[in-house]
């Protein structure tokens, strides 16, 4: 009997995970490395096709709609292909990571979707990549119920026609997975990981249920990487057998560039498009990402003075949903992060009258659902959806072809009268050294001051700095004027650091990664080469 042939990636430096064969099959993994060979190099030419980009954008300040991509957003003939029913009322979505008990709290939260996250509220540890595709498997069989040993309370999964719709996001297309290498040493892609793997797995059981592989693609910041998503889509329905346009996929709007090609991605993954999304921490990012070096008039005020009513921010939800609705896709609304507070209840009032308001704007504006990050949300943005949908599941009907929305309203970020302020200044670099101590212990998902934290929020917080600080932004404080400067930075993160060291007590600060946490913070925020993600620096610091 000849010996079977070997895996054709390799697992490296990785500690045996309990149950990673079920996961890593040599099946599975040849299908992983299938992708990896056909779409990798690609994948590498969109990385760098974004570089050249980003410096075009340093040269000239502007962006503007595509002259070569005219004649898709003219012809009034195409459209997305209906939705499948499981994902046609998607009111209201909760997100969260992939362990066990979010999985059964977020499937059984009341939300109509839950969008399953490898990506911003995930820490790519190996055993978050693994364990997280264990659970999904394990939920689809409804073999994930569990006591809690520390707490001793037991979950258990709900009807299964009272759980929620699973939209998985894979990580973004510029991150590696060191784990997982090829025959040279090349790690592969961590998308190709995350929705090779989930896919392979459960495509049939998701159909076998009455739904299907349903996937949120982050970071896109171009029609062509929406192109190769096709691509990679037509390649695995094809691959395991199923029909095409089975797959579904919602792409967040994200970054600023892929604001000014909303049609062309929906076009390039028409038979797979389900809508876009309104992704409005990793938006603001980009925001600062690309136009860094543009002067004054693009420099963000504190992130939370940045509402959605904001002129330039109201020209990218306006657009998204009237775009959305022309091509028949649905429009998903921004994150309500707020956590609910045990002990303030005069807190939780004012956060819910807010979260109320922003839903119930989202719901008139037309969008068709949106997203929160606790349970004890849904309800509130259920009501606000509720009484404008009613009993439709959508409303696509609505084209919104009041919505005249033109290159330059996007960008206009010194439409919004609100500046920086010290205050924001020693909030993000609060957030920044609190979230990334978390991510490096393998923590994706942080309630931080009472607001749900995932790397989309520590970008704009080390962004942010780095803005102010490279654009001479001056504040008032103490009755005093203070500019913002390394100094100043250094100094505040030292008193944070001295905080939470009494805040913790020696020995629980020490048996943490603060230190650690500082250092990168103040790296990315402070070096004149700015990193593109703050992931990147993260990931070779990160354990397991």
């Amino acid at each position: 009997m000849s010996a079977p042939a070997p895996s054709p990636l390799a697992i490296v430096d990785a500690e045996p995970l309990p149950r990673q064969e079920e996961v890593l099959t040599d099946e599975a993994l040849a299908f992983v490395a299938e992708l990896h060979r056909r779409f990798t190099p690609r994948r590498n030419e969109l990385l760098a096709r974004r570089a050249e980009r980003r410096a075009e954008i340093a040269r000239t300040s502007t962006l503007d709609f595509l002259p070569e991509t005219a004649a898709i957003r003219a012809d009034d003939s195409w459209r997305v292909a209906p939705a499948p029913e499981a994902l046609n009322d998607r009111r209201v979505e909760i997100t969260g990571p992939t362990d066990r008990k979010m999985t059964i709290n977020a499937l059984n939260s009341g939300a109509r979707v839950w969008l399953a996250d490898f990506e911003d509220a995930s820490a790519p540890t190996w055993e978050n990549v693994v364990l997280g595709q264990v659970n999904m498997a394990d939920a689809y069989r409804r073999r994930i119920d569990f006591t809690d040993e520390r707490t001793g309370k037991s979950y258990a999964l709900k009807a299964p026609e009272e759980l929620a719709t699973v939209v998985m996001r894979p990580r973004g297309w510029h991150l590696d997975e060191r784990h997982l290498v090829d025959a040279d040493g090349t790690p592969v892609p961590g998308a190709l990981v995350d929705f090779g793997l989930y896919f392979f797995h459960n495509a049939q059981r998701l159909l076998d249920l009455g739904k299907g592989p349903y996937f949120y693609l982050p970071k896109t910041e171009s029609h062509l990487e929406a192109r190769l998503w096709n691509e990679v889509f037509v390649f695995a329905q094809e691959y395991v057998g199923i029909a095409q346009g089975t797959i579904r996929a919602t792409v967040l709007i994200e970054t600023i560039t892929a604001a000014y090609e909303m049609e062309e991605i929906l076009y390039e993954l028409r038979d797979h498009a389900s809508g876009l999304n309104a992704g409005r921490w990793d938006y603001l990012f980009s925001i600062v990402k690309n136009f860094r070096d543009g002067g004054r008039k693009f420099v963000l005020p504190d992130r939370n003075a940045v509402t959605m009513t904001a002129p330039f921010m109201r020209a990218y939800t306006e657009l998204l949903v009237r775009t959305c609705h022309r091509r028949g896709a649905h429009a998903i609304g921004g994150m309500a992060a707020f956590i609910p507070s045990r002990r303030d209840e005069e807190v939780n009032k004012v956060a819910f009258e807010k979260v109320k308001a922003d839903k119930d704007r989202e719901a008139a504006d037309g969008f068709d659902g949106s997203w929160v990050a606790h349970p004890d949300l849904v309800p509130i943005a259920m009501a606000s959806f509720d009484a404008v949908l009613g009993d439709r599941p959508n409303q696509k009907d609505r084209l919104r072809e009041d919505v005249d929305v033109k290159a330059a309203d996007l960008i206009a970020v010194d439409s919004l009268d609100a500046a920086p302020t010290y205050d924001g200044l020693v909030n993000a670099v609060q957030v920044g050294i609190r979230y990334i101590e978390a991510w490096l212990r393998g923590l994706g998902a942080v309630a931080i001051f009472n607001l749900m934290e995932d790397a989309a929020t520590a970008e704009i917080s080390r962004s942010q700095i780095w803005q102010w600080i490279n654009a001479g932004v001056e504040f008032e404080h103490d009755g005093r004027t203070v500019r913002a400067t390394p100094e100043l930075a250094r100094e505040i993160a030292a008193r944070e650091l001295a905080d939470l060291r009494a805040e913790l007590g020696e020995e629980a600060f020490a048996a943490g990664r603060w230190q650690q946490a500082h250092d990168l913070l103040l790296t990315v925020a402070l070096d004149e080469d700015y990193a593109d993600f703050l992931t990147l620096p993260a990931y070779e610091q990160l354990t397991g």
